[in-house]
């Protein structure tokens, strides 16, 4: 059983305690002799370990991804916490919570999906609403897209982030689609929908959020096609300039092929889109930063990936 989150671990303290390894990385001394840094994570965040003795014995036991059993010392590393790590096993998951493990969502997940669904049920175009439907009808589907993170670490990075990204964004073109004319509103708010579903299957998250297999080879996008290509057949007379449209949608949301988008947008509802969805990510991810911080402090730290700090006042 969990006793002791990262979150509460400071410099002095004795660790004896379940984690999962996210990260191992073999390096040596000035002097030639290995020794290991690792990364140790649950729900509240990760920290970083290092090992001094019996690496090749340790390291060779455990693998990322597993649960580890680690007995360790705090201490303190530039600025950050850091473990000694005196001893690290792998261990069953048959007792562990997989919910002391994995960040989740704050928000009720049946409560956003019910109303996702009650949005879906507003698009007018019957083929449109058919194809989400029949998402929505899969239980398979319905399971991972439930449980699944938006990001790795960027933004809506934990158990349910798919679900809250998704029912925000549907939220949004709700609001925005009647401001400009002549926006198709059905297609936008279906593309918003439909545009990471990629993402059930581009992630594991059993004990750790990482890339699959599939997802390092393929990403979101090309599975998301493919998602939406096996639906649509069983939409016999699914208007093909729609599906089209549709997809491009879901191949440009990115914005630009720097950004990963075999196409950027070229159409209203695909610029809508792509604003739409960094709108969304980028709140989230600037506000899950500031909330890691001192809630003391005016600014920040700095932000790698914005480069600036943040003022909060």
């Amino acid at each position: 059983m969990k006793k002791r989150f990262v979150e509460e671990i400071n410099p002095g303290d004795t660790v004896d305690d379940l984690f999962v390894l996210s990260d191992k990385s073999l390096s040596r001394k000035r002097d030639g002799n290995p020794f290991l840094n690792v990364v140790l994570s649950d729900k509240t965040g990760s920290v970083k370990g290092v090992v001094w003795d019996d690496v090749d014995k340790i390291a060779g036991a455990v693998s990322p991804g597993d649960m580890v059993h680690v007995k360790a010392n705090a201490g303190e590393y530039k600025g950050a916490t850091q473990l000694v790590i005196r001893q690290m096993a792998g261990c069953s998951r048959d007792s562990i919570d997989p919910a002391d493990y994995l960040p989740t969502t704050r928000r009720n997940v049946e409560g956003m999906f019910e109303r996702l669904r009650q949005i879906t049920g507003t698009i007018e175009k019957r083929h449109l609403r058919e194809l989400i439907e029949a998402f929505w009808h899969d239980g398979d589907f319905v399971k991972r897209f439930l449980s699944a993170p938006a990001a790795k670490k960027m933004h809506h990075a934990y158990i349910g982030g798919l679900l809250e990204h998704t029912l925000s964004m549907a939220l949004l073109v709700d609001r925005l689609a009647g401001h400009y004319g002549g926006v198709d509103r059905d297609l936008l708010l279906a593309g918003a929908i439909l545009h990471d579903i990629g993402k059930t299957k581009e992630f594991e998250y059993d004990s750790r959020i990482d890339y699959s297999d599939e997802g390092r080879l393929l990403n979101h996008i090309v599975i998301g096609l493919q998602m939406i290509d096996e639906k649509l057949r069983s939409i016999g007379d699914f208007p093909q300039d729609q599906a089209v449209v549709l997809k491009h949608l879901v191949v440009s949301h990115h914005g630009t092929r720097e950004f990963g988008s075999p196409e950027p947008p070229k159409t209203i509802e695909a610029v809508l889109l792509n604003y739409i969805d960094e709108i969304d990510s980028k709140v989230n991810g600037i506000r899950d930063f500031i909330s890691s911080e001192d809630p003391d402090a005016r600014w920040t730290s700095y932000h790698k990936v914005y480069d600036r700090h943040f003022y909060t006042g």
